[in-house]
């Protein structure tokens, strides 16, 4: 189980690639906890607030989440073998995998 104090970081790091998002995300971790990703307004804000309002809410392990931003895991991947779950906007979800995958 990755630290979400980790997570919260390498997230962080991909700043300037996730400034152009312009949408709010919030990573529910399924081994506990929540990350909210708020790319409006052209900063981006990495918070660990529990149920904040966001665009889209995508589920996934924390090791996933770690994987997924480091480059080691394809979203599109995580998302066909049912390791990683969206709710809300799809295409919220498209455009961060696409920021990711950059």
């Amino acid at each position: 189980m990755a630290d979400i104090g980790t997570l919260v970081e390498s997230i962080e790091e991909r700043a300037d690639a996730l400034s152009t998002l312009g949408y709010k995300v919030r990573f529910d971790l399924t081994d506990g906890g929540s990350i909210l990703l708020d790319a409006t307004g052209g900063t981006v804000d990495v918070s660990t607030a529990e149920g904040g309002e966001a665009d889209t809410v995508m589920k996934l392990s924390s090791d996933n989440l770690l994987k997924l931003v480091n480059g080691k895991l394809s979203p599109m991947m995580a998302f066909s073998t049912g390791r990683l779950k969206v709710q809300g906007s799809q295409g919220v979800a498209m455009k961060l995998a696409g920021l990711l995958d950059a």
